[in-house]
């Protein structure tokens, strides 16, 4: 028996030996660990021999060298994903007062809360957001239906209203939407960013909502510790009439609207060279375009300039974009925040549900 020992030991007990080889006293090295050993490079041949480590140290040799394995061969260094952000717990805090402040405007106005999943069927986002659409997020096949990250609050709000009819509503909601856009962390621009919608859906006397929106804009705003501020506001109907009376063929108002909109990052010379050589507009038309997207003055003045030049002759749809838009002026005025408000022609809005008074509003200085 003694010598049938020694003859294992001699055959296979160095550790240095083949694939399964003995490790101590009748002992065998599983297939997956001398593969581990195999990988192992300049560690020397003993180096996971189970007879020279004790088994605690040797099970630590192995997932360290599994963890080195996994991550390419050295330890992947933490990384959050382009266009996001963590929040800290001091950051958390000041977020968590600023949407306090928006809900307490909110709900003087009556409006009611609402929440809807963060993701939709894609057809219902497609179609909404004019050349923005390719900035939607698309998800992996999910059970036979089609899936997408929401890219605003506005249209599952809209999905929502035709599966809960409800009349009229003042609803809010406050979440994340997500967009597949190029990430400009310097100016706010994430992939990944919270939404605070204030909306009036139903029937209503015509610019009483457009007034009651813009006004809980301005009242949120000036609660908030963030500087001056101004709303440019315009109405997409006026601008789709200066697209008529420019000779912009109908098909191309969308894609003209859309280079508009940059004149609030790009100069004029380089918004006419995308409309006359991108998208094929004649270059009498985009100067002609010029002549009205370059005006810009308190609501009053230039409604006053624009009907005493008849700038927009007797075009129809043009003469009611100007009466609604007087009509917003005194509802403006009797809620406190015309004061406010920039009547600004070149504010154009790429997207497509947009169909009335547009606006945004843009900081103009101050703030902690």
């Amino acid at each position: 028996a003694k010598k049938k020992a020694d003859k294992k030991k001699e055959d296979g007990g160095s550790g240095g030996g083949g694939g399964g080889a003995a490790a101590g006293s009748g002992f065998k090295l599983s297939p997956g660990v001398v593969k581990l050993r195999a990988a192992v490079v300049g560690k020397g041949a003993d180096a996971f021999d189970v007879r020279n480590c004790a088994p605690l140290a040797f099970a630590s040799q192995v997932t360290a060298l599994l963890d080195t394995l996994s991550s390419g061969g050295a330890r992947r260094k933490p990384k959050i994903a382009k266009g996001t952000r963590d929040f800290e717990p001091a950051q958390m805090r000041v977020r968590q007062e600023a949407f306090e402040t928006i809900r307490k405007v909110f709900n003087v106005h009556g409006a009611v809360e609402i929440d809807t999943p963060v993701f939709e069927l894609k057809e219902t986002l497609t179609g909404k957001y004019g050349e923005d659409t390719k900035l939607i997020y698309d998800l992996a096949d999910q059970g036979g239906e089609i899936l997408a990250l929401r890219y605003d609050l506005t249209v599952p709000f809209a999905r929502f209203l035709a599966m809960h009819p409800i009349g009229n509503i003042k609803r809010f909601h406050i979440a994340k939407v997500y967009r597949r856009d190029n990430p400009q962390l310097a100016r706010g621009r994430y992939r990944e960013f919270y939404q605070c919608d204030f909306d009036v859906a139903g029937t209503y006397m015509p610019m009483v909502a457009d007034a009651e929106v813009i006004t809980v804009a301005t009242e949120i705003l000036s609660s908030l510790p963030i500087g001056t501020f101004q709303v440019k506001l315009n109405h997409r109907v006026l601008l789709d009439s200066i697209f008529d009376i420019c000779g912009v063929p109908e098909d191309k108002f969308r894609s003209i609207c859309s280079a508009v909109d940059k004149l609030d990052k790009e100069p004029w010379s380089e918004v006419k060279r995308e409309m006359v050589q991108d998208k094929g507009l004649p270059e009498e038309s985009a100067d002609m375009i010029g002549t009205f997207v370059t005006l810009k003055g308190t609501p009053r003045e230039l409604t006053k300039q624009l009907l005493n030049e008849k700038k927009f002759g007797d075009h129809p749809r043009a003469a009611d974009a100007m009466a609604n838009l007087i009509l917003l002026w005194n509802y403006l005025e009797a809620m406190g925040s015309i004061k406010y408000v920039s009547f600004d022609l070149s504010l154009a809005r790429g997207l497509d549900y947009y169909t009335g008074v547009i606006y945004e509003c843009v900081f103009t200085g101050g703030g902690p």
